[in-house]
């Protein structure tokens, strides 16, 4: 069933705009029934690349007891459910009682009730990557994976409750409407059933041809166990196959593989060829849950748990964000922090408005070579630039048509940073990151590691 229904915005613009009266909403979580107690089982490591695939980005959430997410990887999706237009109920908070780090190597997002009446009361969690460039190139596969422990309650206490790891589109981002650009529900589970649920939503809402809202989907799978155990939900999108597959699997079996083929080719492409963001998010209520009779009631439980224990994106072949490859380069790479280059997501296809950002560096990665045309720095037929003309800090990178305005001109400077005059600032790489798919942005210039950037 659909996480994101809204037809104009981005679910991620959507929950920032309610945002701001919400961070530092402080939760008095009282028990709607009896509290739930999650006994966490000890952290693994990120599983080990499948034969054939290089792990490209990973997270097993280290981090101190009852701290937040770590915000160079992840934001917070705040606001309430009520904006997303999938009839959930919670407020998604940024707070810790509803998002932390466990201090044993897992992410929990944690729903809570306060007051007496079971249809309100209720905040939770949801976090989306800062990353949008998880995805396979033409040729390529990509498999995103994750290792987690449904929320432990069942049909007698977890009525409303709907747990899901799922990724959208990165051309959500950037105003493409939903389902056009894509929703892949890597596990869903509503009501404490102990299933898995698999779709992908595509096409236009309603009906289309990927029949929405509903999506392509698995239909319920049995999840012996989830609740009360660690488990591996992963899906691969192969690109080297004809026709190309979307691939659900759990526990290493794959279980549910839908084909291009099932649908147009437009509507195919528009919804999985191109990268992705990964989201978890602990829904309550909603038109999933009620579809099967849910819906919270007074026997639900407060403080059930979806853990986290790890995530990872593996590549097989070219991966979409990593620059690409193939054919002459010309011009020069940006050493970045870390060891990285600056890059610009999305395969050599760069257009107007693209984010820019760090990537491992790829010697024939035609998005990572640059050259110098006045002030300018080019690739691609385009320019570096400072999206939306603005001066302020934090303010993100991006390529854009070359226009001669001052949003385009940088001049290097003798500490190794890149500055631009029109806005007196730097290249920064927020926070000092230095993952793939760090989006860059401008900041006050301190000569910090964080702004080194070097065209070489």
């Amino acid at each position: 069933m659909p996480r994101h229904i809204s037809t104009s915005h981005p679910r991620s613009a959507v929950r920032r705009a309610a945002s701001a009266a919400l961070t530092l909403l402080a939760v008095a979580a009282l028990p709607l029934a009896a509290a739930v107690a999650v006994p966490h089982a000890a952290h693994a490591a990120v599983p080990s690349a499948p034969p054939g695939f290089s792990l490209t980005w990973s997270d097993d959430f280290t981090g101190s007891s009852g701290s937040g997410i770590d915000q160079s990887q992840w934001k917070y999706d705040t606001g309430p459910g009520s904006s997303f237009g999938t009839g959930e109920i919670e407020t998604m908070t940024s707070g810790t009682s509803n998002v932390y780090r466990d201090g044993q190597g897992h992410l929990v997002l944690q729903a809570l009730h306060s007051g007496s009446d079971p249809s309100s009361g209720w905040t939770s969690g949801r976090v989306e990557t800062q990353a949008a460039t998880f995805g396979a190139a033409p040729g390529g596969v990509v498999r995103m994976e994750s290792v987690l422990q449904q929320p432990n309650v069942t049909t007698a206490n977890g009525a409303g409750y709907w747990p899901a790891f799922w990724m959208l589109g990165a051309p959500l981002r950037s105003g493409v409407s939903w389902p056009g650009a894509g929703e892949i529900d890597v596990m869903e589970d509503i009501n404490g059933r102990s299933s898995d649920f698999s779709t992908i939503h595509c096409g236009v809402n309603p009906g289309g041809p990927c029949n929405e809202s509903t999506g392509i989907g698995s239909g319920e799978r049995a999840c012996s166990g989830c609740q009360t155990g660690f488990h591996d939900y992963a899906v691969e999108i192969d690109r080297s196959t004809s026709p190309e597959q979307v691939r659900f699997y759990l526990d290493g079996s794959n279980f549910f593989t839908i084909s291009a083929n099932q649908v147009d080719a437009t509507t195919w492409t528009n919804a999985i060829d191109h990268p992705f963001f990964i989201i978890y998010d602990l829904a309550i209520g909603g038109g999933f849950p009620n579809a099967f009779g849910g819906g919270p009631n007074a026997a639900t439980v407060s403080g059930g748990k979806l853990v986290i224990d790890s995530v990872a994106v593996y590549n097989k072949g070219a991966s979409s964000g990593s620059g690409g490859s193939g054919g002459s380069v010309s011009g020069s790479t940006i050493a970045a922090p870390g060891g990285k280059c600056v890059d610009v997501a999305g395969d050599d296809n760069g257009g107007d408005g693209t984010a820019v950002q760090l990537w491992d560096c790829l010697a024939n990665a035609k998005d990572q070579h640059w050259t110098r045309s006045g002030q300018t720095l080019q690739t691609l037929g385009r320019c570096l630039d400072i999206a939306g003309g603005s001066s302020a800090a934090g303010t993100k990178l991006q390529l854009a048509n070359c226009n001669g305005g001052g949003y385009q001109n940088w001049t290097s400077q003798s500490d190794g940073s890149l500055r631009n005059p029109t806005s007196g600032r730097c290249i920064d790489a927020p926070s000092g990151a230095t993952a793939n798919g760090t989006r860059l942005q401008i900041w006050d210039c301190n000569g910090t590691a964080a702004q080194q950037f070097r065209l070489s």
